[in-house]
């Protein structure tokens, strides 16, 4: 396969699971932006999480939140655990790197809050603790997973939502990720902002 052929193989690829993912996802996308436009209307913030490229995608959501989107507004309380190097280290390094997420829970998170945890797997164990450490304190849960939502969809509750990436290969679930946040993203803005 030459350059040109492979470059387009991508970007079809990256349509086709978009296209696939719109109808199969929508009911979940909505629900979790419902959950968080309920959230922050109380006042509570949204704590994020994943590894790797997932990782990025919660510093870049909460970013989009603490800044903006695409309009002026008041800031919305959203912190991405995944960027205290000194809380990551720490925690790895005395407990295990399976807690450096619920650790920073479990200090940070309260009753009405919202944790997002991102695995295009579903079976990201410090996400699972995460959870099972959120699901304690009071918290709803929104994931972001692929595949068939792997470990993660089998402990989510009625009150929680996963939305799960019908496709299997792990970065044309990543950029349905980051579409499915960019689309809330708009959705807390329009809805908070403009009365939408």
């Amino acid at each position: 396969m030459n350059i040109k052929e492979l470059i387009k193989q991508n970007f079809d690829e990256s349509i086709a699971a978009k296209q696939k993912a719109a109808e199969f996802i929508q009911p979940s996308v909505e629900k979790a932006i419902n959950i968080l436009t309920t959230a922050f209307k109380a006042g509570n913030k949204i704590l994020i999480c994943g590894n790797g490229g997932s990782a990025a995608d919660s510093q870049h959501f909460a970013a989009e939140f603490t800044g903006r989107y695409e309009m002026e507004r008041t800031p919305l309380p959203a912190i991405a655990l995944t960027t205290d190097t000194s809380a990551l280290t720490a925690i790895g390094n005395d407990y295990s790197f399976d807690v450096i997420f619920s650790k920073q829970v479990e200090a940070l998170g309260s009753s009405g809050d919202i944790l997002l945890g991102i695995s295009t797997s579903g079976n990201s164990s410090n996400v699972i603790k995460a959870i099972e450490v959120a699901h304690n304190k009071g918290m709803k849960i929104i994931t972001l997973t692929g595949k068939d939502g792997g470990k993660i969809a089998k402990l989510l509750k009625d009150t929680d939502v996963n939305v799960c990436v019908p496709v299997n290969r792990t970065a044309r679930i990543q950029e349905v990720h980051l579409l499915v946040l960019h689309t809330i993203c708009d959705a807390v803005d329009n809805i908070l902002f403009k009365g939408t």
